[in-house]
């Protein structure tokens, strides 16, 4: 379970935040001793902050500059404040998202999942060896090597590839290739998808690999 640390000094909103978060299975830290910050930080180690910049004490951006400097846990700002400066300062102290108040739950939760799938499913990729029939997905590079020659891959059918060597022997859906795209904020259609992974099929066999990628007609794909 992913956990929230929230820095937020309006009971009303963090309280709201937090129980729409642990819906989503989030474990939620709220904080409310706000010179503490980084006591309760180093405690809970969170995987994602999200940060008020009017704070009692001292403000968000003090509190940004002191996590950066031991930590790149993902950070989205909250707050009321609409000056393009405000975002400017937010983005150059270290924040990774910028979301003005009042705001949408679900833009939120959205931004949170995808800020917590980049961050960390990218990671325990890094560790994840990807190698079937002698293809070797290179996930640091977004790469493909076979028979001692290497290729590069788009983004979109590094997602593709990757998704589907998780499922090597099960067919996969053509839908849940595009949801995969759509993820990782790629919108494509059912014809671009069809492109891509044709591309993608070329590159294969250009290595000297046949047959990697199987069409299942009206059913999706398969890598046996």
């Amino acid at each position: 379970m992913y956990k929230i640390m929230m820095i937020e000094d309006d009971v009303k909103i963090r309280k709201i935040v937090a129980e729409t978060l642990k819906k989503w299975q989030y474990e939620v830290v709220e904080v409310t001793e706000f010179d503490q910050v980084m006591i309760e930080f180093e405690q809970s180690e969170p995987h994602l902050i999200l940060l008020d910049i009017n704070l009692p004490v001292f403000d968000g951006y003090y509190w940004c500059r002191q996590i950066r400097t031991v930590s790149k846990v993902p950070i989205i700002f909250l707050s009321s404040r609409n000056q393009n400066m405000d975002i400017i300062m937010a983005i150059n102290m270290g924040g990774d998202d910028f979301i003005q108040k009042p705001f949408d739950l679900d833009i939120l939760v959205a931004k949170i999942s995808a800020l917590i799938r980049r961050k960390y499913t990218y990671e325990e990729a890094e560790n994840i060896h990807f190698n079937h029939r002698g293809l070797k997905l290179n996930v640091t590079n977004s790469t493909i090597e076979y028979n001692g020659q290497t290729t590069e891959l788009s983004r979109n059918e590094f997602v593709l590839l990757q998704f589907m060597m998780r499922k090597v022997g099960k067919i996969v859906a053509r839908e849940d290739l595009m949801q995969a795209l759509w993820n990782e904020e790629q919108f494509i259609d059912d014809n671009t998808l069809t492109v891509n992974v044709n591309r993608m099929r070329r590159k294969i066999t250009a290595l000297g690999l046949e047959d990697f990628i199987i069409t299942r007609k009206g059913m999706g794909y398969i890598i046996e």
